[in-house]
């Protein structure tokens, strides 16, 4: 593209007086051109640095005499700066009128003399017409809610940023109402807006992107653990504690509360955790299960004289010889009323003592000791019996062969007991042959059901 070159116009008028001869010059500079008035006449104005986008297409911009040239980015450029210069010296602009002495010898005029300025443009100190700056004296008309730009004899009322002209009033712009510009949400303000994110989201550095809080690594919330999830977190306790009411602290669980099965004597709560104890006699198994203490092996504090007998938790001391006259011992338990006593033939031929230990409120009824007789005799018969020890009804008796019973437990017991029950087996034949024996069963009944 080829902008047109200009040229200056230039106007003489002469006029006479008496004394002198003085040329009054009326200049005027055309198109493409200003008026330099330090220098007194007209320049080219440089449309490459003051026209945006002065060439399109890819094309360079060459700045030519009153005029720019848009060409080739490889064309070569000749200027002839006679010409240039000659152009410039015959381009007048500004009403400006400038007397000169019409004969050149003369001396310059008094710089003291008056120049007339357009208008935007006022005389300098150094005589010359220099750009009034309304904005900053003042002298412009723009609303209080513009910006005062100052222009070359001018000004300019231009919106600030943030804010449009409607008619002749600056309003808002709503720049949340435009493309997104905030990741989250939007707040506008005038002549501006600020972005905001969601909660558990923090601004990035380009106050527009909204980046995840890693709260565990900030600030730790939670009392014990924590776990960062997106735009939020997670606490959890440790093992023997959970979550309060406010999802952050940790209250210890109180696993005795739990459950009344959860130990099986007591449980005893602690921070984080529980213990089951067992009562004097047992000892925890496996954490929560009592076992009976077997304290004949253990701490056995029975005479030589006396056998240790462990039961249910406990022992007990009893003699080796339990045997009361007229019996005498012939076994480790076992007493004997010899027949050559007058007084052993209304006694039972043999007492045997035996032990044996029971829990507690056993489930009834309930098969407990099993009597035998040790000698069979032929065309004998055997019948069974409780001699004493049954006075509550307690057990019951029942033969299962022609040579043994099973004592019956049919009403519970709680302990700690004793119970000492006799059990007679009666033996007779077709002679009239008449004997009995006694197993002595000495039942000792635990504290607890375990």
């Amino acid at each position: 593209m080829l902008t047109a070159v200009f040229l200056a116009a230039l106007i003489l008028i002469t006029v006479h007086s008496q004394e002198t001869e003085e040329t009054i010059t009326y200049t005027q500079c055309t198109d493409g051109y200003e008026w330099d008035p330090v220098r007194q006449r007209c320049k080219d104005i440089d449309e490459c640095e003051i026209v945006p986008d002065a060439c399109k297409g890819g094309m360079k911009c060459v700045n030519h005499y009153g005029g720019y040239l848009c060409l080739p980015r490889t064309a070569q450029i000749i200027v002839n700066e006679r010409e240039e210069a000659a152009a410039e010296s015959t381009s007048g602009r500004n009403n400006v009128i400038r007397r000169t002495p019409a004969d050149p010898h003369r001396a310059p005029p008094n710089p003291t003399h008056q120049i007339q300025c357009a208008a935007g443009y006022e005389q300098s100190d150094h005589n010359v017409c220099q750009d009034i700056d309304e904005c900053a004296t003042g002298t412009h008309n723009c609303r209080a809610d513009q910006v005062c730009v100052n222009l070359r004899g001018s000004f300019s009322c231009q919106c600030p940023p943030g804010y449009q002209k409607r008619g002749d009033q600056c309003v808002d712009i709503d720049e949340c109402t435009l493309p997104p510009y905030c990741h989250h949400r939007c707040v506008n303000t005038p002549g501006s807006y600020y972005c905001q994110c969601n909660a558990g989201f923090q601004l990035a550095s380009n106050n527009h992107t909204c980046v995840d809080i890693n709260e565990c690594d900030a600030n730790n919330p939670c009392a014990q653990q924590c776990y960062n999830i997106l735009g939020s977190f997670i606490c959890q306790c440790n093992p023997g504690f959970e979550l309060s009411s406010d999802r952050i602290n940790c209250e210890d669980t109180d696993e005795c509360r739990t459950s009344s099965y959860i130990c099986q004597y007591q449980c005893v709560n602690e921070p984080g955790k529980f213990s089951c104890v067992c009562p004097e006699g047992y000892q925890v198994v496996g954490g929560r299960t009592c076992q009976d203490i077997n304290e004949c092996e253990t701490t056995n504090e029975c005479r030589e004289d006396e056998i240790c007998w462990n039961y249910h938790g406990g022992f007990r001391c009893y003699p080796r010889n339990p045997c009361q006259e007229p019996y005498v011992l012939t076994s480790e338990n076992r007493c004997v009323c010899p027949v050559s006593n007058a007084i052993c033939r209304e006694l039972p031929y043999s007492v045997v003592y035996k032990y044996m230990s029971i829990r507690s409120d056993r489930t009834v009824p309930s098969d407990i000791f099993q009597i035998q007789a040790t000698t069979i005799y032929p065309n004998t018969i055997n019948t069974f019996r409780i001699k004493s020890g049954n006075e509550n009804g307690e057990f019951y008796l029942r033969q299962t062969s022609a040579v043994s019973a099973m004592l019956v437990l049919v009403k519970s017991l709680s302990g700690p007991r004793e119970h000492i029950v006799d059990l007679e087996m009666l033996t007779v034949n077709s002679l009239n042959y008449r004997t009995s024996s006694v197993l002595r069963l000495t039942i000792i009944v635990g504290p607890y059901a375990f």
